[in-house]
């Protein structure tokens, strides 16, 4: 079965993932992981880009 067509195109730097979850080695007092979510700094965390039609240059 074909799949939709995106509107708009994905980032190129991280494929539409533009959040991860970084794990950083230490535990909390209850066993779980601590985590950091870091944004894609190309999207800044949208996880598509915007057309370069679209941009609009300013003065």
């Amino acid at each position: 079965m074909p799949q939709h067509a995106q509107k708009t195109p994905v980032c190129r730097a991280c494929d539409g993932f533009a959040i991860a979850a970084i794990t950083t080695g230490t535990r909390h007092r209850d066993g779980t992981r601590v985590t950091l979510h870091v944004a894609c700094p190309a999207c800044r965390g949208l996880g598509h880009t915007v057309p370069a039609a679209l941009v609009s240059a300013g003065r």
